[in-house]
């Protein structure tokens, strides 16, 4: 299937690594331009020439942090510099720690709606009046699969989730009249490095071994194994090519049909 996106100018927030890093590989592979942003410089650097370098594109790498309102705009300002538009935007710059409610911090919760719920509005914001003066444009929010199935194990990140699927929404219904389509990709567990530290953060507060933890996990999803970041970047990039051209305000899972949190599973005696 020709995805009809040779030509067009995608910026991908936390491309540096996981998900984002799949996303900003796999736009580029399809023929995209691609800006990628992060907030440390040196990972953001060496990922953007190692996609270059794989597709032949231009990746150009812009260090910011997306929970900063000027960031945001200058990396969306020195994007459109470069490219002289943004066809497509992909958000994946958002964490939120695990763990019980009596154990959350006030830092943590403002941290993770920061980033995750306000850092993802501020995106969407800067670029849409580029896309609305040109008639066209896809949003892909990546949020997560915690905003459709609470899990109180993960509340800051099913809280922000919610918010982001509900603005998602929102916004598609704005703007799609203007030629711009916004839908939220929603995966469960995916194989990444902040999944490696939920797993030892899931051990902790469960008090179980590890690989314990990695059993409770896989045996939540009926697949019965782990996703891989590249799983979730096809997802994205069908949402973000004109072959999804009338697919607005969609929120689809990326998650295997899981839909019970994994706390439920140890609860229900899992293996």
């Amino acid at each position: 299937m020709d995805l009809q996106l040779t030509g067009q100018t995608a910026l991908v927030t936390g491309g540096s690594r996981g998900i984002g890093r799949a996303c900003a590989r796999q736009l580029a592979a399809e023929g995209c331009d691609v800006a990628i942003t992060a907030r440390t410089a040196e990972s953001l650097e060496a990922t953007a020439k190692e996609i270059a370098a794989e597709t032949g594109r231009p990746v150009l790498p812009l260090t910011g942090d997306m929970s900063v309102p000027a960031d945001v705009r200058r990396c969306v300002d020195q994007a459109v510099a470069s490219f002289g538009k943004i066809d497509v935007l992909v958000t994946c710059a958002g964490s939120s720690p695990a763990g019980l409610l009596e154990e959350l911090t006030e830092e943590q919760w403002r941290d993770s709606l920061s980033l995750k719920f306000l850092g993802y509005v501020h995106s969407v914001r800067a670029v849409i009046p580029n896309m609305r003066e040109r008639g066209s444009g896809s949003i892909v929010l990546v949020v997560g699969n915690d905003g459709l199935k609470p899990s109180y194990w993960e509340m800051t990140a099913g809280v922000a989730n919610a918010a982001d699927i509900n603005f998602a929404a929102s916004a598609a219904e704005q703007y799609g009249r203007y030629g711009t389509r916004v839908n939220t990709v929603n995966p469960g567990p995916v194989n990444t490095e902040r999944w490696e530290s939920l797993e030892e953060g899931l051990a902790r507060d469960m008090k179980v071994s590890r690989e314990r933890a990695h059993r409770l996990a896989v045996s939540s999803i009926p697949l019965g194994r782990i996703c891989e970041p590249e799983e979730v970047a096809s997802v994205v990039t069908f949402l973000a090519s004109r072959a999804a051209s009338f697919v607005n305000g969609a929120h689809i899972p990326v998650d295997g049909a899981q839909r019970k949190g994994i706390m439920d599973v140890m609860a229900d005696g899992g293996r």
